[in-house]
């Protein structure tokens, strides 16, 4: 084959790619990361994860097909019909766990350095929590069946915080407490 036919297959495929763009990525974008839903079955609360990659993939051919890539509930109910899929089509962004603590965070102040929460980071530096027994919880630590519970018990601290707090539980004969004497000449 010559150039020209290779430059025009070139040509075409990128043509279809801009076309297409938009649909695959925008049902990826949608319907990934963790979720929460009300089990149909069991009517309480459980983390689902939605199979993003066949939802941008169906999205070529139409409307995205939902499917679980993983539940709460699997292998025991791995043949349930899936019927939690309603909610997460039907509302997509309030449903998603990353926003429900985003949410939960929003307007809130740390309960060690009193600051208050104006923007919660999705991908670092990540808030933690204080449970009622004072035992500091990180967001990785924390099943999506609990977050209802969670939210109602326990109390915000902002990343620093709870990097030092963490490190002074761990490493108590490395921590020096030094009371804060709100001075500007504190030290001299």
């Amino acid at each position: 084959m010559n150039i020209e036919l290779y430059l025009l297959l070139i040509l075409v495929a990128a043509a279809a790619l801009w076309l297409v763009h938009p649909r695959v990525v925008g049902a990826y974008v949608k319907f990934r990361g963790k979720r929460l839903v009300i089990c149909p079955e069991t009517k309480k609360p459980v983390g689902v994860d939605v199979d993003a990659k066949h939802a941008a993939v169906t999205a070529l051919f139409g409307g995205p097909d939902l499917r679980l890539k993983d539940c709460a509930r699997w292998p025991e109910r791995e043949d349930c019909g899936q019927e939690c899929l309603l909610q997460v089509r039907a509302w997509p962004e309030e449903c998603l766990i990353s926003g429900m603590f985003a949410k939960w965070y929003e307007g809130k102040y740390c309960v060690f350095c009193g600051k208050e929460f104006l923007r919660v980071y999705l991908l670092d530096h990540r808030p933690g929590f204080l449970s009622p027994e004072g035992k500091l919880v990180e967001w990785a630590d924390v099943p999506p069946e609990t977050l209802p519970q969670v939210f109602a018990t326990h109390k915000p601290v902002c990343w620093d915080c709870y990097v030092a707090e963490t490190f002074r539980h761990r490493y108590p004969e490395l921590a020096v407490e030094r009371p804060w004497k709100g001075d500007a000449h504190y030290g001299q």
